[in-house]
């Protein structure tokens, strides 16, 4: 089926949970309009977006994909999971199609689905670098390698979003047979195998696509795939590969593991899977199992800008309070992956944290990836850069933002997450509407046997505190409205009354048209420590406002930021400067090197922007000896 740019789709987005205890709202009900995102949507859509199918032209990923559909000549080109990149960007293009509709983007979807499906074997398989280099004897043989399910996954997860956005179908038939095509094919449901493959893919992300397909088409095949896939990790089926498991998070059973490990992308991309497997087959155990993992990894293993990943080495979680700033690997795609993780996790529980940690993420671990203009990235994010760093690697930072990379997951990851923010501003449940994430806007929600509710959001949010919400359509009888209040939102209050912060406030209450909520959310800048076992930063201060991790650069300095310490009992002068970096609170305070000197900091989302230079995060303390900062994460 074809639809035209006017279609109505109401299908859920990003993720349609039947159980849990909330709800998302429906596809295009929660849009945000102006303030600080909407900028950085419209630049992904109408820049990196187009530009993004140039670079897969030209990298060879699309090349792939005709070749195996029998159009030209050649061998392939690129890594084995080239394909991934692909339907990543075929996502961007449908969320995008769902925020913005138009015959362009309509167009291009249609010519590369076209290409995909024509690629795709009769059996269902599909994967043009095997295909090319291997044949049919060459499938899943070095799965622990060849991602062939990861890139499944991803076509499926694009297949979705194309249906649901634009009405069209035939991604969505290409994904449906594929995944038959692995119903048929792994598993081990009654121990004696079945003639099926008893092995997993090294790089997880299927388990999400399989359960999100089973919830659009109510195939439970789909579903019991991907529990067997979660419940295979961690019985050897690597490790009797020749390969150590720790990397691949399969050392320790899921509901076994008492935190993530490994290489952090799988590890989030498999945790996400195993929520949205807990929440389908009301697996209480499971998921008591992943909040106990989000818990430590939040608690030891994550940046204070929500980054993911200490270790270079195998782009991997390191120990507990492994952080090392100038080291951090942080990847972009690994800060995309624990949004996915927390808002299921959000979903299922109801709990504030998630969507607190959503919100660090996204400002700051997800942010920092992208160039304020759009089209230019980071693949790591570290928080702290010396003046004389060598650009020793392709993905280091010192050789500034790059427009592509070799291995290119982070960009078209990126552009899928900007295309579908909206959907993580709201959610509902029978008898409420929750605001998870402040952005100017938006909501429309559904209430079961009640009608509609219409909300628009007025906030200048994360540069000021204050968040107005209006009531422009009502539901019958009373229903309530619960607003996150941030952990870091000490002292906030909901129409002047004061409310707990790390919570949600809840007005339950008849609703006329008209009715006006206010928000205010106290943006004091505060200076925070790392936990005293963060060896890298111990005796060190980042500075923090709102949401946003702030950082100093080389370009804003007076002193040698490599040589400079922080006052930390130096007042902090807040102004907003419109015409710098897009438009930015800056805070200044006082330093020292061998002399007092001002310090200025910008937001850590924003550095790099201007020029490279030196950047730090933590900073030394200049009053070296006090210890009665709050402490958070490294």
């Amino acid at each position: 089926m074809s639809a035209s740019p006017e279609a109505a789709t109401t299908s859920l987005s990003p993720a349609a949970a039947r159980r849990g205890r909330w709800q998302p709202v429906g596809l295009g009900q929660a849009r945000i309009g102006s303030g600080f995102w909407a900028p950085r949507q419209t630049r992904n859509g109408d820049q990196a977006i187009p530009f993004g199918q140039q670079q897969l032209e030209s990298a060879g990923n699309l090349h792939n994909l005709r070749l195996a559909a029998g159009i030209g000549d050649g061998e392939a080109i690129g890594p084995v999971f080239a394909d991934s990149d692909v339907y990543k960007w075929l996502e961007a293009v449908a969320w995008e199609y769902g925020r913005n509709p138009s015959e362009e983007l309509l167009e291009r979807q249609r010519e590369l689905t076209a290409i995909v499906a024509a690629a795709q074997r009769e059996d269902g398989y599909l994967d043009s670098v095997v295909q090319l280099r291997y044949g049919d004897e060459g499938r899943y043989q070095q799965l622990v390698w060849s991602h062939e399910h990861y890139c499944a996954g991803h076509l499926i997860q694009a297949a979705l979003a194309q249906v649901r956005c634009t009405g069209d179908r035939e991604l969505l038939e290409v994904a449906i047979k594929l995944a038959d095509h692995l119903v048929a094919s792994f598993g081990d449901s009654d121990g004696e195998g079945d003639g099926k493959t008893v092995d997993v893919d090294g790089h997880p992300v299927i388990e999400m696509a399989l359960v999100e397909l089973y919830r659009e088409t109510g195939t439970s095949a789909y579903l019991e795939l991907a529990r067997w896939f979660v419940e295979a990790r961690g019985h050897g089926i690597i490790a009797n590969h020749g390969h150590e498991p720790t990397y691949f998070s399969d050392r320790v059973p899921v509901r076994e593991a008492a935190t993530v490990e490994g290489h952090a992308v799988r590890a989030v991309y498999l945790a996400a899977g195993a929520t949205d497997v807990a929440l389908e087959t009301g697996d209480a155990e499971l998921l008591e199992a992943l909040k106990r993992q989000f818990a430590h990894m939040w608690s030891t293993k994550t940046y204070v800008t929500g980054g993911l990943g200490a270790r270079w080495d195998g782009e991997a979680f390191g120990d507990e309070h492994e952080l090392p700033p100038d080291r951090a690997y942080a990847e972009t795609c690994a800060a995309i992956g624990g949004i996915q993780w927390a808002w299921r996790m959000l979903l299922a529980t109801g709990e504030a944290q998630y969507a607190d940690a959503i919100e660090r993420m996204l400002y700051n671990g997800f942010l920092a990836g992208v160039s304020l203009a759009g089209s230019e990235y980071f693949y790591v994010n570290p928080l702290q850069l010396r003046g004389s760093a060598h650009p020793d690697n392709n993905r280091s930072p010192a050789h500034g933002r790059r427009g592509w990379f070799d291995c290119a997951c982070c960009p078209p990851n990126i552009m899928r997450t900007l295309a579908s923010l909206d959907g993580y501003l709201a959610s509902t449940s029978t008898d409420s509407v929750q605001l998870h994430q402040y952005a100017a806007g938006a909501v429309t929600a559904e209430l079961p046997g009640r009608g509609s509710i219409g909300l628009t959001v007025e906030t200048e949010y994360p540069w000021q505190g204050s968040v107005r919400v209006t009531v422009e359509q009502t539901a019958d009888g009373p229903w309530a409205l619960e607003l996150r209040i941030p952990q870091w939102a000490e002292g906030a209050t909901v129409d002047g009354a004061p409310v707990a912060a790390g919570e949600y406030a809840r007005i339950e209450r008849e609703w006329p048209v008209g009715a006006v909520v206010e928000v205010q959310l106290p943006m004091k800048p505060r200076a925070v420590t790392a936990h005293p076992r963060v060896d890298a930063v111990r005796g060190c201060v980042a500075l923090e406002r709102g949401p946003l991790v702030y950082a100093v650069e080389q370009v804003d300095q007076q002193a040698n930021v490599d040589d400079l310490h922080l006052l930390t009992d130096a007042d902090v002068a807040v102004s907003h400067d419109p015409s710098l970096l897009d438009g930015v609170t800056v805070l200044r305070t006082r330093g020292r090197t061998d002399t007092e000197v001002e310090v200025v900091a910008v937001p850590y989302y924003a550095w790099a922007n201007r020029e490279i230079g030196a950047m730090r995060v933590w900073l030394p303390r200049g009053d070296a000896g006090r210890s009665d900062r709050p402490a958070v994460k490294g």
